[in-house]
């Protein structure tokens, strides 16, 4: 079972199953509720450390939930 989330736009954003840690859960929901972030942004929103930060971030994109694009990580399109 998927928990549920909206974002801005009112639309449900699903936490995908293979996501068990609290953080990574937490950064992907950021990301996909404000369609995009920077670690800038996560760090200073979540008040995580960037040493946190990398190893979610680049668990989430090995998994192919997010991708950076300039900078800014970003849902997704798969």
């Amino acid at each position: 079972m998927q928990a549920k989330q909206s974002n801005r736009s009112g639309d449900s954003i699903a936490v995908p199953e293979e996501l068990s840690a609290t953080e990574s859960k937490l950064v992907y929901l950021f990301v996909a509720t404000a369609d995009g972030a920077t670690v800038d942004d996560l760090q200073s929103s979540l008040g995580l450390t960037r040493l946190t930060l990398f190893p979610v971030l680049d668990t989430l994109s090995e998994r192919g939930l997010v991708e950076q694009t300039d900078g800014t990580y970003v849902p997704s399109a798969s």
